[in-house]
């Protein structure tokens, strides 16, 4: 039987979770739980997986910012060796557990508008979270943006929207093959047309978005949003706190959520509902399978 065809989206901080020290070790620890859980979904679904990359993005600019000798280089050349870096790890670690899958990583590059708004209103967090003091401080010397992340500050870029994916057959043709892939990371390496070629753009796109659009482009059985929450809550924090288990576009348009992580997945699933997709979970990691089955999570279908 064929199998049916998921885009899983997992979260940069689900690789490397908040404060923790941003260590290749502990990266490596984090990857192979997150691969367990994949490798559970694989054995049911051609997965073609998307990971984000704002912690690690952002350590690498820091990193580039203690050299002197040369300018730092540009966010979408970070973005390419994230995708090489953590793409290599979640690779090595699903082989390891599906030794007979096929197991692909692409590097990917995602058109975007360079007239897209995000460019006037930087949103996308990366890098570590800091207090406030060390966080203005650093934002001065460098020339940051800052913003708040819950109780901490963060560095926060553009994030435009995805407009194309430079390699969407290349994807496709692996999937016939029946490949594990894993693509688009950290939202796709941002690119524009300039004069005929191809250029790269200072910016860092949401995963969550370019996994909805990869979604609705290879017009995938289903989206699957893994997070560090269980499900999508109302009220969260308040004492009426609810989790939604099985929701509409049209009933999520009647909340708000909090646009530095809940807002950009709601937007993200309902996109990929409103332009035909069928299903969207979302939830924690260890639930992937779960939530697929309609077990767990919150289950996002059409009006």
């Amino acid at each position: 039987m064929t199998k049916k065809t998921v885009v899983v989206a997992l979260g940069g901080n689900a690789l490397l979770r908040r404060g923790e020290p941003l260590e290749a070790k502990i990266q490596r620890q984090n990857i192979a739980t997150a691969a367990k859980a994949i490798a559970e979904i694989a054995k049911e679904y051609n997965v073609v997986l998307v990971h984000g990359n704002g912690p690690q993005v952002g350590l690498l600019a820091l990193q580039g910012l203690e050299y002197k000798a040369v300018n730092p280089y540009p966010l979408d050349v970070l973005g390419s060796e994230t995708q090489g870096m953590i793409g290599y790890i979640l690779m090595q670690e699903l082989k390891n557990i599906l030794p007979e899958q096929n197991v692909s990583c692409l590097l990917t590059q995602m058109s975007v508008d360079p007239n897209d708004p995000a460019f006037a209103d930087p949103t996308k967090p990366i890098g570590p979270v800091y207090a406030e003091k060390e966080a203005r401080e650093l934002a001065e010397k460098h020339n940051w943006i800052i913003k708040p992340d819950g109780e901490y500050f963060r560095r926060v870029v553009p994030s435009p929207q995805p407009t194309g994916i430079i390699e969407n057959d290349a994807i496709a043709a692996l999937i016939q093959q029946q490949h594990l892939i894993i693509c688009t990371g950290g939202g796709g390496i941002p690119v524009r047309h300039e004069n005929g070629k191809l250029v790269g753009v200072e910016a860092v796109i949401d995963k969550d978005m370019s996994a909805a659009y990869l979604a609705r482009q290879l017009q995938a059985d289903a989206l699957l949003i893994l997070t560090d929450a269980d499900a999508v809550f109302i009220d969260w924090g308040k004492p009426t706190q609810t989790a939604l288990r099985a929701t509409t576009p049209f009933e999520l348009a009647q909340h708000s959520f909090d646009a530095g992580s809940m807002g950009p997945k709601i937007e993200a699933s309902c996109e990929f509902i409103k332009q035909g997709g069928k299903f969207v979970g979302i939830g924690a990691l260890d639930a992937g399978l779960r939530i697929l089955k309609g077990d767990a999570g919150t289950n996002i279908t059409a009006d």
